[in-house]
């Protein structure tokens, strides 16, 4: 598929918009109850976890200090499953602690990458 190379950019830039996307929406869910989950802000843990889920996850998506957010955002999921899904086992598929590890591993390839291509940082003309 080498082919495909020639579209790196836009993938990694595809890559980091979905991502995102789908880790603003866990701490939409947390702090507003939408879409269809459950609010979890009475719990102060839950509270920051949603905030970092939230507005990193926009970061992300939109480019904008995406290093520093995908920092944040890599250190929460590796906290997350070490306090939640490790005690349980130490298999992530066992312990349902895959997509914890997924999130922390994207995360720290994104803080390393930076926004890239398609983002609010590449449109005001600066790199990384």
């Amino acid at each position: 598929m080498k082919f495909l190379s020639k579209f790196s950019p836009q993938l990694y830039a595809l890559l980091r918009i979905v991502t995102g996307f789908m880790f603003a929406m866990h701490g939409s869910e947390k702090l507003f109850g939408w879409p269809g989950g459950e609010v979890m802000t009475g719990v102060p843990l839950m509270l920051v976890a949603a905030i970092i889920e939230f507005v990193g996850g926009l970061m992300i998506m939109l480019g904008i200090g995406t290093r520093l957010a995908a920092f944040i955002c890599s250190g929460e999921m590796a906290s997350a499953y070490f306090m939640s899904h490790a005690p349980k086992s130490i298999w992530p598929i066992e312990n349902h602690g895959e997509l914890a590890v997924v999130y922390c591993f994207l995360f720290l390839y994104m803080a390393s990458h930076g926004s890239g291509t398609w983002s609010v940082r590449s449109a005001m003309g600066r790199k990384g």
